[in-house]
């Protein structure tokens, strides 16, 4: 496939991809401090295993970027907001650092008006409920510092919403859990069902009544990890209008590597590893028992499973580079959306197919669900 035609259309529509966690590596490895995360230095940004930087960032086409401002869910009540608002920080940081190559965008408008600049869109996603300590007022002033969609449970549940990966508790949400989406929708902050059990998902999309997204799911059809997101809720994007970003995560993605995954994590269970020593025990676990490769194909499988089930007006791309130590071969970091759209050229995916995927979906969805000028005009 033409390397020329992937490159002319990166060229006028770019890729918006739904979720990167670079902002908590600055914050574990350099305190957000960027003169040892320089961003415009793609050795250094290696040396940290970082998988993102302003040069890998052109060189994969990429339009905006939705920078996820997590914490993880051991952070509870105002340490939890108190995290948020320094993440949140950190991407103010960047934005000002690099005024030169980004933009700060909360609507559609700001991301076209970012590229005619030549500045990559800069937009923020908070990855978990617990985020906004079970306040509605904490949930809008996210909003008003420029938080744009919220991730209603991260791994764990929160009071008033069941995780993909937890326990069911609730059976999906709570009444507060509906306020929660209903001023969600109200205000102009997605409803982002990554992370949440399919339960959510559903109940979620009941209230919703503007487009939800999963800013970085697969398909669970194509491999059964509860982070996925099954058939009939994909169906149900059709009416809603959403986008499910497909993510590159090799247990999300890879069979053989999800269950290596499960043996990993049993492992680690076993022999009373913590969360906090998990990674660092994967790591020894995977040089005694090597793990399956994932591949830009099984990620193709994914997005054209979403396309067949949801429409071809309902996918979109989610990596969630730096939020894994591991990712398929030819999507190691920020720089292989070619790669990726080059097989789907060669599948047959046209331009227009293309585009959608890499941003007009989203910003389609971003423009129904109230994130326009506007909007936040009338706010």
């Amino acid at each position: 496939m033409s390397t020329e035609r992937i490159e002319a259309l990166l060229r006028e529509h770019g890729v918006i991809d739904g979720h990167n966690d670079l902002l908590w590596v600055a914050r574990e490895k350099v305190a957000y401090d960027f003169d040892r995360l320089e961003l415009t230095d793609t050795e250094m940004c290696r040396a940290i295993g970082a998988h993102t930087d302003l040069p890998r960032l052109r060189a994969g086409g990429v339009l905006g970027q939705f920078w996820s401002v997590f914490v993880p869910a051991t952070l509870s009540g105002s340490a939890a907001v108190t995290a948020t608002l320094e993440q949140i920080d950190g991407v103010h940081t960047i934005v000002e650092r690099y005024a030169d190559q980004l933009a700060l965008a909360t609507t559609v408008e700001g991301v076209r008006r970012a590229q005619e600049q030549g500045r990559i869109a800069s937009l923020m996603g908070a990855e978990g409920g617990h985020q906004i300590d079970e306040s509605l007022g904490t949930l809008r002033m996210l909003h008003r510092l420029g938080v744009r969609y919220l991730t209603l449970t991260h791994n764990d549940n929160v009071p008033w919403a069941d995780s993909a990966t937890d326990e069911p508790v609730l059976g999906g949400l709570s009444d507060f859990g509906r306020e929660v989406v209903a001023e969600m929708n109200r205000i102009g902050v997605l409803v982002d069902l990554s992370h949440v059990s399919a339960d959510v998902m559903r109940q979620a999309l009941d209230v919703s009544t503007v487009p939800a997204i999963f800013s970085h799911s697969s398909a669970r059809a194509v491999v059964d990890h509860p982070r996925n997101v099954p058939d009939d809720v994909l169906a149900r994007l059709t009416g809603n209008g959403g986008v499910c970003m497909v993510t590159f995560v090799p247990k999300f993605v890879n069979a053989d590597f999800r269950d290596w995954d499960d043996e990993a994590r049993a492992a680690a269970t076993e022999q009373g590893i913590q969360d906090d020593d998990e990674d660092a025990f994967l790591e020894r676990y995977r040089v005694a028992h090597p793990a399956p490769v994932a591949r830009i194909a099984d990620v193709v499988a994914h997005v054209e499973h979403v396309r067949e089930v949801a429409g071809v007006e309902h996918v979109g791309l989610g990596g969630d580079y730096d939020g894994v130590g591991w990712l398929p071969e030819g999507l190691e970091d920020v720089s292989g959306y070619p790669r990726l759209l080059a097989a789907l050229a060669e599948r047959g995916w046209s331009d227009d197919d293309l585009t959608g995927l890499t941003s007009r979906n989203v910003l389609r969805a971003m423009g129904d669900a109230g994130l326009t000028d506007a909007e936040e005009a009338r706010a």
